[in-house]
């Protein structure tokens, strides 16, 4: 028996007309079609004209679920997987499917449409060419700090989704951890109140005391390497000290620099370039 095929198709994040005509055709044409929440893709299919087997496939029920589809799926039935909004199987359980589908070599086709962490990319003005996507931050202290170290230590580009009753409590955790950095927040992408807030983080903190943030936020956070301490201290001191020289630092501070990174006394440095 020929196997079904697993269509990961994007659906709009806000406005209806973004869906594309290859997308409306799949959607057309599959056997069933597996949902994040059924009610979201019921209202997207009745706007369409389709009627269609629709099944819902969650965080909660995803390993039962991804089991009968896939059964589904071997039995040659085509299966289309779709989120509330956007391309699924970023940081959702359509993840899940695509690797247990690989595992029976289930033919998976992407059909390409929105994302919105991407379209807040590239109307943020932040740099674009390298950047790392963190989805919702941990909410244990722990590993939230140590994300933040990572996104530290990463130097580029950074984006998080953040709900509203959260964002000020993040957005002084980014001050707390990475400093004042510039970011940009985008909200109602592609909606009528589409909204793209950009500045350093403590303007942006003074700008919503004015109002309380409603809507999903997704957050871009300006890169900045940070040279990793073991990478500098296998330069030679004179090197170590022209690498500070060159970033247009002044003498008593590239010494107190060298120090700390080093994790050796001022005088011990200071000693060496009387």
């Amino acid at each position: 028996m020929e196997k079904g095929i697993l269509y990961l198709v994007a659906t709009p994040i806000g406005n209806l007309e973004d869906i594309t005509l290859r997308a409306i055709r799949i959607l057309k044409e599959v056997d069933i079609i597996a949902a994040e929440d059924t009610r979201q893709t019921l209202k997207l299919l009745n706007h369409l004209e389709i009627s269609k087997m629709l099944v819902s496939y969650h965080r909660h029920n995803e390993d039962v679920r991804k089991d009968m589809l896939i059964e589904k799926l071997l039995e040659g039935k085509n299966i289309a997987i779709v989120t509330d909004a956007g391309t699924p199987a970023i940081s959702d359980p359509g993840e899940e499917i695509v690797k247990e589908a690989i595992k029976h070599d289930i033919k998976i086709v992407p059909i390409p449409g929105a994302c919105a962490l991407i379209n807040a990319l590239i109307a943020s003005g932040l740099n674009t060419k390298e950047f790392s996507f963190y989805a919702f931050l941990p909410l244990n202290k722990k590993l939230r700090k140590n994300k933040f170290e990572e996104i530290k230590k990463d130097g580029k580009t950074a984006i998080i989704y953040e709900a509203p009753h959260k964002l000020k409590n993040t957005l002084e955790d980014i001050i707390k951890n990475l400093g004042d950095r510039n970011i940009v927040l985008a909200k109602e992408l592609t909606k009528i109140h589409e909204t793209f807030i950009r500045g350093k983080v403590s303007e942006i903190l003074d700008i919503l005391k004015e109002k309380e943030p409603k809507g999903e936020y997704i957050i871009l956070i300006e890169g900045e390497k940070v040279e990793q301490e073991n990478e500098l201290n296998n330069l030679t001191i004179e090197e170590h000290y022209k690498y500070y020289e060159d970033k247009g630092l002044e003498k008593k501070e590239i010494i107190k620099k060298i120090a700390k990174d080093r994790n050796v006394s001022k005088n011990e440095i200071y000693q060496k370039f009387i």
